[in-house]
């Protein structure tokens, strides 16, 4: 399962990844040669939302198809690819890969309706409680404010809290969310969708 990204989003194959069985280092090769951004596959979920096969014999051998397809440079002959949407609006996908040369239409739709039952779950119980990266309601707060450019002398008077307060708060997002200033601290964020 990984995270689509947003078209203008250059991004990695291995960091969008969410959770996945894949052999170890096989996303990271796949990121030294190739770019994600590019792929058959994540070009097809940025103007599609209908889950897809795709087999490697329809990419062909040789030529632009083959050069950005997903499935033919990790080395599988079958994907099935669901689209799916969280709550929070944020967009993802469960590729199931495969040496099997093709899937029946039972088969497909069972899947995409496993697949989506199982990603609901998945992201009531991990992703959600992942998303606000452990932040408290009142860090979620200052972090708010932050990112609305106010200073902490004015969030320590919206919110009723000395400065001092309101900067302890903002070295415990910083540490939470693991960046080193608040301009990384906002972006972060907001990629991560704590704050929109």
């Amino acid at each position: 399962m990984f995270q689509v990204a947003a078209e203008m989003e250059g991004s990695n194959f291995s960091s969008k990844l969410v959770l996945h069985d894949l052999s170890a280092g096989l996303a990271e090769t796949y990121d030294k040669r190739h770019r994600f951004s590019e792929s058959d596959i994540c070009k097809s979920l940025r103007r599609s939302v209908i889950p897809t096969v795709w087999r490697a014999r329809d990419q062909g051998a040789s030529g632009d198809d083959a050069e950005h397809s997903l499935l033919v440079h990790l080395g599988f002959d079958l994907a099935v690819v669901v689209p799916l949407q969280a709550t929070s609006g944020a967009r993802y996908a469960v590729i199931f890969l495969g040496d099997n040369g093709d899937i029946a239409r039972q088969q497909h739709v069972e899947l995409c309706y496993e697949a989506n039952c199982v990603f609901d779950y998945f992201h009531r119980a991990v992703l959600s409680v992942r998303t606000g990266m452990g932040l408290t309601p009142r860090e979620t707060e200052i972090l708010r404010w932050i990112s609305y450019g106010k200073t902490a002398s004015e969030i320590a008077l919206i919110v009723s809290v000395s400065e001092h307060t309101v900067n302890s708060h903002t070295a415990t997002i910083l540490k939470k969310l693991d960046v080193v200033n608040r301009t990384q601290m906002v972006a972060k964020a907001i990629r991560e969708q704590i704050i929109l």
